[in-house]
C-alpha cells in the first residue's frame, strides 16, 4: 500500500486500484442572508426604502474537512442524521457547490440524480424520457433504442407513459427518474434518495442495475434513509456526522454502529 497526504489528512491509496473520486479536506460554507429577520414583505420593503442596514448574514459550515478516496467500481453509501451534510456532499462532488476550501477531484463527469431531478411535470412521461436522454448526451438513435427499456424498467402502469408527469404518484416519478438516469453509463452516478419510494421489486431491479453500472464504468454514491437498502446495494459506507467523517468501512459494521449510536 502506498500512502499519500491529502491536505493534512492521511489517506491510503491502493496502487492496484484506480481512484475515481478524491475528496481533499473539503469545507463547504453556506451564506444565508436575512436569517433571523422579522416581519413581512411590506416591512422589509419599508426598511429598504428607508435605506436601513442590509439583512443579516449567517454562515453555515455544512462540510467540515472531509477527506476520502473512492475507487472505480465501488458503490458507496452515505448515511447520517438529517442535516449532517449528506446531500451537500453529493452536490459538491457533482460540481454544483464550490468548496470554501479544499477540493473535489473526479476522473470523468459526475451525474446527480435526486428526488427533484429536472423532469417537466406538464410534459408526458414519453417526452420526459426523450428530453432526459438527450440532456444526458445520448444521441437520438440511442434514445430511441433505449426508450422501451426505460419504460419497462420504470414499471409504469399501462397508458401512463402518455400522461403528464403531474398525474404520477411520487413512486412512479421516482422510478421513471431512476430508469432514465440508469439508461446511460455514468463515470460517477450520485443518487440522493431517488429510491426511497420504490417497492421491493423495484429495489431489486435497481440493485441489479447499479451493479451493472459499477462494472461498466465508474462509481456509484447512494444516499438513502433506508439502511437495508444501503446494506444491499453498497460495498462501502461513509457515516457523516455534523459535516465530519465519523466512520468509513464495511456496510454491516458502519450501519450497526450508526444504529447503536442513533437508535434508528
Amino acid at each position: 500500500m502506498a500512502e499519500t497526504k491529502v491536505r493534512g489528512n492521511n489517506v491510503e491509496i491502493d496502487p492496484s486500484r484506480e481512484p475515481i473520486v478524491v475528496v481533499d479536506d473539503l469545507h463547504i460554507v453556506y451564506r444565508v442572508y436575512g436569517a433571523g429577520g422579522k416581519g413581512n414583505a411590506a416591512s422589509a420593503f419599508a426598511r429598504v426604502v428607508r435605506r436601513q442596514h442590509r439583512p443579516s448574514m449567517t454562515e453555515v459550515h455544512a462540510i467540515k474537512g472531509l477527506s476520502f478516496v473512492v475507487y472505480r467500481g465501488e458503490a458507496v453509501g452515505i448515511i447520517g442524521t438529517n442535516g449532517s451534510g449528506k446531500s451537500t456532499l453529493l452536490k459538491a462532488i457533482a460540481g454544483l457547490l464550490p468548496p470554501h476550501s479544499g477540493g473535489v477531484y473526479t476522473d470523468g463527469q459526475p451525474s446527480l440524480l435526486g428526488v427533484n431531478a429536472a423532469l417537466m411535470k406538464d410534459l408526458t412521461g414519453e417526452r420526459n424520457i426523450v428530453l432526459g436522454c438527450l440532456a444526458m448526451g445520448m444521441s437520438p438513435a440511442d434514445t430511441k433504442s433505449r426508450y422501451q427499456q426505460i419504460v419497462d424498467f420504470a414499471g409504469l402502469k399501462e397508458g401512463f407513459i402518455q400522461y403528464p408527469m403531474r398525474t404520477y404518484s411520487s413512486g412512479m416519478g421516482a422510478r421513471l427518474r431512476f430508469a432514465i438516469a440508469a439508461a446511460k453509463t455514468h463515470d460517477v452516478l450520485l443518487i440522493d434518495e431517488a429510491l426511497a419510494t420504490g417497492d421491493a421489486k423495484f429495489r431489486t431491479k435497481s440493485k441489479r442495475r447499479i451493479d451493472e453500472l459499477r462494472k461498466e464504468a465508474g462509481a456509484v454514491f447512494l444516499v438513502a434513509h433506508q439502511l437495508d437498502t444501503i446494506k444491499e446495494m453498497c460495498d462501502r459506507v461513509i457515516w457523516i456526522d455534523d459535516g465530519r467523517m465519523h466512520m468509513d468501512g464495511d456496510p454491516e459494521e458502519v450501519v450497526a454502529a450508526y444504529v447503536e449510536a442513533t437508535g434508528k
